[in-house]
């Protein structure tokens, strides 16, 4: 045959092996789902209001100004200088202009610091459930995940494990925390030993921390760059999305040693070069200004977290209730499923409610995350009362 024939084309003319199993995600898929059913997406982690209105006229007023072209691919100054000023004020934390780059988005930042830090073949610890992200870079970089598995009920991560995991391969520790999707609030005794484990073995740490804000009851979120010897060995990243509400405007930042954050800008600047052009000044007067947000956000989404899990609990669903993020974690064995996306794909036809299956957020061979299923409380509380009123009207038994 040809090698020039219509089937031979057909062959070779594929996506690349380094997207095998990466190439759509399942939020975009439950949430089309969602749509087309006329579901109530408890799937995908964004919120039904926008963040504070002052902001958005900030934006608004430099679009006016002209403040539509390229922004500098470090970031707007003024936003540079917020997210340094923020740094000190919550945690401490002293950063130049030089150890802060603004990225679209925490997704990015994640990108960023995967393709600007690491060669392929190295390997990288990373916290299983693992949001899905992280597999796409890893896969992408050519690098070799390790997980780590924070097992249910509590999702605690066992020192131990994190030090079997590491080898002579390993340059990197993927930590996230407030963690997506068990919404685990690494305690410091947690943090002390993931930094031990990185000193001794001269690990950098990459650590995604875009709930740092919205933490529930008495858990204090404490980013693992403030413990001793840890500021020069990590990259600490978050985004004014979850703080602030604003999840499209894709505004989000790395901090760290000015050697570390000029390899993930490195890698940055041939992604998107530089995006959100009037964002940039409004997120940095978000963070300057609206505070007030975040703090009233976190007592809201507290609330409206008791009401989706106490809502779950009464329909027989093993609850986990999550110390922090927008996600509640259920065990729907209970009911007699064994296979969560299973589940997943019946709910909309059965129950007019779209949720997340948590077994993609762990290797293809792992049994833990099967029965597993991630809920959103980040709706409004009539959406979440008529996604509990549909749940309860059908028949959720396998």
């Amino acid at each position: 045959m040809s090698s020039h024939s219509p089937t031979a084309s057909r062959s070779r003319h594929r996506a690349a092996r380094r997207l095998d199993g990466v190439g759509a995600t399942i939020f975009a898929e439950m949430s089309a789902l969602a749509t087309r059913t006329g579901s109530v997406n408890l799937g995908q982690g964004f919120p039904d209001v926008s963040g504070p209105s002052a902001v958005v006229d900030v934006a608004v007023e430099a679009m006016r100004a002209g403040r539509n072209q390229y922004p500098p691919g470090h970031g707007a100054p003024e936003l540079v200088a917020a997210v340094a000023a923020h740094q000190r004020r919550h945690y401490g934390m002293d950063f130049g202009a030089d150890q802060v780059v603004v990225t679209t988005g925490a997704t990015e930042a994640i990108a960023g610091a995967v393709l600007g830090l690491l060669d392929p073949g190295d390997e990288v610890v990373v916290l299983e459930p693992y949001y899905d992200s992280y597999r796409a870079m890893l896969q992408i970089a050519g690098a070799v995940r390790r997980p780590v598995t924070l097992r249910a009920p509590d999702f605690r991560l066992e020192t131990a494990e994190l030090e079997a995991a590491v080898t002579e391969r390993t340059r990197m520790i993927l930590l996230n925390t407030p963690h997506n999707p068990t919404g685990h609030v690494l305690s410091q005794a947690e943090l002390a030993g993931v930094a031990e484990v990185a000193r001794r073995h001269d690990l950098l740490v990459v650590t995604d921390e875009v709930y740092e804000h919205l933490v529930f009851d008495d858990h204090r979120h404490v980013p693992i760059a403030t413990l001793p010897g840890m500021a020069e060995r990590t990259v600490t990243i978050s985004s004014s999305g979850k703080t602030f509400s604003l999840t499209g405007w894709k505004i989000g930042w790395a901090t760290g040693p000015a050697d570390l954050v000029a390899a993930v800008e490195g890698a940055k600047n041939w992604l998107s070069y530089a995006s959100g052009a009037p964002f940039q000044p409004a997120i940095a007067h978000a963070l300057d200004h609206e505070e007030g947000f975040h703090r009233d956000l976190r007592a809201s989404l507290q609330r409206r977290r008791d009401r989706l899990c106490s809502g779950l609990a009464d329909l027989g669903l093993g609850v986990h209730v999550p110390q922090g993020t927008y996600f509640v974690t259920t065990d729907v064995s209970g009911l007699g499923w064994d296979d969560s996306l299973a589940f997943c794909l019946a709910l909309p036809e059965r129950a007019g409610v779209v949720a997340i299956p948590a077994q993609v957020f762990y290797e293809e061979a792992s049994p833990e995350g099967r029965h597993l299923v991630r809920w959103a409380f980040c709706k409004e509380t009539e959406v979440i009362d008529e996604g509990l009123r549909r749940l309860r009207a059908a028949d959720l038994a396998r």
